[in-house]
């Protein structure tokens, strides 16, 4: 079915005689405000900001909505809405649901913390609307499910927000690694050291804070509460909203070994970590972990710890694919091959560094933009590359929290049937899971 906004995109694109590249670089013609991708934002602070702030840059865009819960959150990001484009969107809410209902909104962003994601995106794809949603995608699997299942059967073209898919030089190291020159790869080395991230001390509860609707923050997670620590950013440390670093980074670094060895789901997982820098902090989530994924042939090791930074290969991220002939390293700077030197022979010649561009966001909201006006649902981090990536982080997460290594289906634990309670999240009422 022919939507408005396909419409006037498309005829716009065809009265004007553009292809779609062009008007992404800004055609010399003044894009009508008609013809525009109207835009609202769920979450305006942090990477939701981040996100609007890319899409901006592009002349066919329009800010109309903006969503927090946090009112001088909302009312600082409507100012700066104001400073980049003259105006502020007409739209301020409190409530996330008035953006979906909003019948000007074309394009979603959903920059919430993790337990809103799926309710929000399921909500505007049944609405009509195409979706940028930030990662993981879900904190369960069957959220993940669910997401999938609402982008296909109401078309919605969603962008997961795993930016590295749209930097090149990520891509440049997946066509190496397909390449073969490095032999037989036996393992997958996946780590994030991250100093900059520090403990959290223990705080005592407070008042909500003024202008601050924190029950519909918590939305579907446990009444709490108010707690400082489990509010803005550091949310992602508790289980009720998140799932630590290995969701919050795992899902950039892993999915680039799913990628580039062509898989999606493991056999087994085991995970063994905990709280060994600060075990008296107030974060849930472990500062240090292990988690070893089984497939065949080859492992993948995921390795993060909070506070330090000497992850591998003088690293505090990225990726070592460990060949027989060579280990290709990547991360957010660049690429490079280290040979193999055995009996003081090497085994293929070094790569040098070749650097990334830095332009993975915006890369990213452009091919998001390219593929709205097609109507290509393939964008560089789509739906189902989201899930896949979502599930694997949630899986080790589940190995850890269990204690125990889980075998794995693809879609259920074969050999412990308790593992599998935390496949399906419990909302608090009376937020439900979605039906698709």
């Amino acid at each position: 079915m022919t939507t408005r906004r396909t419409f006037l995109r498309n005829s716009a694109i065809a009265a004007a005689g553009f292809t779609i590249a062009p008007v992404l670089q800004g055609a010399a013609k003044p894009i009508p405000a008609s013809d525009k991708i109207k835009i609202g934002l769920i979450g305006c602070n942090g990477q939701g900001w981040s996100n609007l702030s890319a899409f901006l840059e592009n002349p066919q865009t329009e800010c109309v909505a903006l969503c927090d819960i946090d009112d001088s959150v909302l009312q600082r990001r409507a100012a700066d809405v104001q400073k980049i484009r003259g105006a502020r969107p007409a739209g301020l809410y409190k409530d996330w649901r008035r953006v979906i209902d909003n019948k000007d909104v074309d394009l979603v962003i959903v920059g919430t913390p993790d337990h809103w994601h799926c309710i929000q995106m399921v909500a505007a794809c049944e609405a009509g609307k195409d979706v940028y949603v930030e990662k993981p995608i879900g904190r369960t699997i069957e959220e993940c499910n669910l997401m999938v299942k609402a982008a296909q059967k109401y078309k919605s073209i969603v962008q997961v927000g795993q930016w590295q898919r749209s930097d090149p030089h990520w891509q440049e190291a997946v066509n190496f690694v397909n390449s073969g020159n490095l032999g037989k790869i036996r393992l997958v080395r996946v780590f994030s050291y991250q100093g900059w991230c520090p403990s959290i001390p223990v705080l005592a509860d407070e008042p909500v804070p003024a202008g601050v609707d924190y029950n519909m923050w918590l939305g579907p997670a446990p009444s709490r509460p108010f707690n400082r620590n489990r509010f803005h950013f550091t949310f992602r440390w508790f289980w009720d909203y998140a799932g630590g670093l290995m969701t919050d980074w795992g899902v950039h670094l892993l999915d680039y070994a799913l990628f580039a060895m062509n898989v999606t789901a493991p056999k087994s997982i085991m995970a063994m970590g905990g709280k060994f820098g600060y075990p008296d902090d107030a974060c849930e989530t472990p500062d240090s972990l292990q988690t070893i994924y089984e497939f065949d042939g080859f492992n993948v090791l995921w390795d993060h710890a909070i506070g330090i930074d000497d992850g591998a290969y003088g690293r505090n991220h990225g990726l070592g694919f460990v060949g027989e002939n060579g280990t290709l390293v990547v991360d957010r700077s660049g690429w490079e091959v280290i040979p193999e030197k055995v009996n003081g022979k090497i085994r293929m010649e070094a790569v040098g560094l070749k650097r990334g561009t830095g332009a993975g966001l915006k890369n990213h909201v452009k091919n998001h933009l390219e593929c709205i006006a097609s109507r290509n649902p393939k964008t560089n981090a789509s739906i189902e590359i989201g899930a896949h990536i979502a599930k694997l982080s949630a899986l080790g997460n589940i190995a850890y929290r269990t204690g125990k290594k889980l075998v794995w289906d693809g879609t259920r634990f074969t050999n412990d049937v308790e593992a599998n309670d935390y496949l399906v999240p419990s909302y608090r009422d009376p937020w439900k899971l979605p039906t698709v």
